[in-house]
């Protein structure tokens, strides 16, 4: 299962700020059609069926079943980029 570090929960938290969402939304990550690996991240205000739903501390992220699969014994986390823009990147589990 896909872990989060806490620099990844306040970047989600940061993220959600001022976008005018439900209490119960979250990051939604899905495969991409066509293309070996890619991933999409999206703000939604609720999972689509069959999302599996991560939760930590108040943040939710939803994992469309075939990027459940590849994310499987991954860990989300984010390093700072250029402009301060936060950068998701995916290791393995430690």
């Amino acid at each position: 299962m896909l872990t989060l570090t806490d620099r990844a929960v306040q970047a989600i938290r940061d993220l959600m700020v001022g976008e005018y969402l439900p209490k119960k939304a979250g990051l939604r990550i899905s495969a991409l059609p066509g293309e070996a690996a890619g991933l999409e991240f999206s703000l939604v205000s609720a999972p689509s069926p069959g999302d599996e739903v991560l939760e930590r501390s108040d943040v939710r992220v939803f994992l469309e079943p075939e990027a459940a699969g590849l994310l499987r014994d991954r860990t989300l986390d984010v390093h700072t980029g250029p402009g301060g823009r936060p950068t998701f990147q995916f290791t393995p589990e430690s």
